[in-house]
């Protein structure tokens, strides 16, 4: 059986159709990896252990808290900044509050400044890698572990550079499902 000629253009519009919809359907998670391999946008880097090399350049870190306008959170720095030499680990911590009388599931996005200085902070451990909830007046002290990794003075784009800024803001969630569930049989068991 023979195409027509009409019967090719449609069938070529449907390979494109196709194909523009699986490039679309790729583009949130490439992006997403893209960033994390190469600190594009101020992404940080995540690892599992502490850095072997000590500098004894000091850098300072300088902690940045915000809400997205639809979260009724309270949410801060404990402290506005710290010196910690290169490749040392830090431990800062952040505060939050529910002022509200319902629990409130909330994600922290993330990101440093300048941007150069994203494949440079490397945290260990963070509350942003986790969905957080507060209970109804609940305050909370959230940690990130973190070091600022011994390459960042090899970079020519970095040398110099006298603070990061490592900015989080936390968003609304969705409650997880088993939260909703666990809520649920509360008052049945209350009975």
């Amino acid at each position: 059986m023979t195409l027509n000629r009409d019967q090719k253009v449609v069938t070529r519009l449907i390979g494109v159709i196709v194909f523009m919809g699986a490039l679309a359907w790729a583009a949130v998670p490439l992006y997403d990896w893209f960033c994390r391999v190469t600190g594009f946008g101020g992404t940080t880097q995540v690892a599992a252990a502490e850095s072997e090399t000590v500098l004894d350049q000091t850098i300072r870190v300088r902690f940045d808290a915000s809400r997205a306008r639809d979260m009724p959170w309270e949410f801060r720095a404990v402290e506005p900044h710290m010196d910690v030499r290169i490749g040392e680990t830090g431990l800062a911590f952040y505060e939050a509050h529910n002022p509200t009388d319902r629990p409130i599931a909330g994600t922290a996005s993330f990101n440093v400044a300048p941007f150069e200085t994203g494949p440079y902070f490397v945290k260990i451990a963070c509350f942003c890698f986790e969905l957080q909830v507060l209970q109804p007046g609940e305050t909370v002290l959230m940690p990130v572990t973190f070091f600022v990794a011994p390459e960042i003075v090899d970079d020519p784009e970095t040398v110099g550079i006298p603070a990061i800024t490592l900015s989080y803001t936390f968003h609304v969630s969705d409650m997880p499902e088993d939260y909703a569930a666990l809520e649920a049989s509360e008052p049945a068991a209350a009975n």
